[in-house]
């Protein structure tokens, strides 16, 4: 499996799909959450009301609409409590969820940015690991590409530097 870090608006990346750092209702929110739902235009909160929310950890797809990603695969992170209410196990099932559904997709590429980094607090550092781990221990012949998509600078430095 190949495996990038950019810095750049998930919206725009090509891949087959991209991850959305959801919230549990599915219906758009701050953040890359909201950005996603902005460029993918009205269809996706649309499709996304069919779900009726999402429990943290789990993932649902729908089509990319006005992105150019083929697909968007939306997951809630966990809410950072300090890390001893499960924060890492849910973190992780997002990761691995997201690479399931991606799969099943026929995806060959997908594209995540820093699930639960933003206003869920996650530690940047700690989640970075969880999500290469992830990454890495995918043992499925899709996707074939993993592209970490940093929205700053910072968070760029942080996945390069583990990914030494």
């Amino acid at each position: 499996m190949k495996i990038q870090i950019v810095q750049d608006d998930i919206t725009r990346l090509r891949a087959d799909a991209i991850v959305n750092a959801a919230n549990s209702s599915l219906l758009g929110g701050g953040g890359v959450d909201g950005a996603i739902h902005r460029a993918a235009g009205p269809e996706l909160l649309e499709a996304c009301r069919k779900f009726n929310g999402c429990p943290t950890g789990e993932a649902r797809i729908t089509p990319g609409f006005r992105l150019a990603a083929r697909f968007v695969i939306h997951t809630p992170g966990p809410v950072w409590h300090g890390g001893t209410h499960g924060e890492a196990e849910l973190l992780e099932a997002c990761y691995r969820n997201s690479l399931r559904l991606a799969a099943a997709n026929g995806c060959r590429s997908i594209a995540f940015p820093a699930i639960s980094t933003g206003v869920y607090r996650y530690p940047k550092a700690e989640a970075a690991q969880i999500a290469l781990r992830t990454v890495r221990q995918w043992r499925e012949p899709l996707p074939e590409e993993v592209i970490f998509c940093c929205f700053s600078a910072a968070d760029l430095d942080v996945y390069q530097e583990l990914l030494k």
